[in-house]
């Protein structure tokens, strides 16, 4: 048997992910109430979930869940790293 060494800290893979999902729960919401006057239903419905992937998106990124080799490792990690370089995020 193999003893592995993580470094798992509460704050990146529990506080983080909470707050990131309660901005995308709160802006969804937002969103979808806001066009369920305007749109019908199922639209507002679609409407709010591309925004809600949008915001979680930006959350992960602002919050610094992820560091750069592990957004490395992910498809076009490369291509990503240099847009947040260049925006001075990581």
């Amino acid at each position: 048997m193999r003893n592995i060494k993580l470094n798992l800290t509460f704050n990146k893979f529990v506080i983080k992910p909470v707050i990131a999902t309660a901005i995308m729960g709160i802006c969804s919401y937002f969103t979808y109430s806001k066009l369920l006057g305007i749109i019908n239903g199922k639209m507002a419905t679609i409407v709010a979930i591309g925004v809600a992937v949008i915001i979680y998106a930006l959350a992960i990124v602002v919050l610094k869940i992820f560091n750069k080799e592990e957004i490395l490792k992910i498809p076009m990690g490369s291509k990503i790293c240099k847009v947040l370089e260049k925006l001075k995020i990581y």
